[in-house]
């Protein structure tokens, strides 16, 4: 693929000015400098011209559509949200609201567990952290998240647990009762 005359020109140009610029050590750096910029500008927009009637910019993704967010507020963290978003982070966020999330969540978080030694570890470590976030000061959101009763967060689990044995039970044949696995014989 041949270089366009005109791109050539351009960049002979440029490169003249600034071997001009080395060898006679102009008096008035700033007009050369500006000099130098426009045709630095002028050698830019060439290519780009160039490249919109090749078509390079045609099928871009997001083609003919708004710039998400353009109307919103200013907003100098809108990178890392996005990129939050994107990446489906999570863990991310001052410790209030992470512990608010987390209380929300604790009871189906325990409810994996299998033993009370766990969900016990597992409460009391909750309870650390909402100790420690109230101590800091390190500003953001006030902690609001309570801490919970050790006791009666294994006695609600052990409940839950035993729910779900009883539907388990519920919903399992009579003992007696045997499903007939068919087998296919080759013929």
């Amino acid at each position: 693929m041949t270089e366009d005359p005109r791109v050539a020109a351009a960049r002979y140009r440029q490169e003249r000015q600034s071997e001009d610029a080395d060898a006679a050590a102009h008096p008035d750096e700033e007009r050369a400098s500006a000099a130098r910029a426009v045709d630095r500008a002028a050698y830019v927009e060439t290519a780009l011209q160039q490249a919109i009637r090749r078509g390079d910019f045609d099928d871009l993704p997001g083609a003919g559509k708004p710039i998400p967010g353009l109307g919103e507020n200013h907003d100098p963290d809108w990178w890392i949200r996005r990129k939050i978003e994107s990446e489906q982070l999570s863990g991310l966020g001052p410790p209030a609201l992470m512990l608010r999330v987390e209380d929300a969540e604790l009871a189906e978080r325990l409810d994996l567990l299998r033993s009370e030694a766990e969900v016990r570890d597992a409460v009391e470590d909750f309870n650390r952290r909402v100790i420690e976030a109230r101590r800091q000061l390190l500003g953001g959101p006030p902690v609001v998240t309570s801490t919970r009763e050790v006791d009666d967060e294994v006695a609600a689990w052990r409940a839950r647990r035993e729910t779900r044995a009883e539907e388990t039970d519920a919903a399992a044949p009579p003992p007696g009762t045997r499903r007939r696995l068919w087998r296919r014989r080759d013929r």
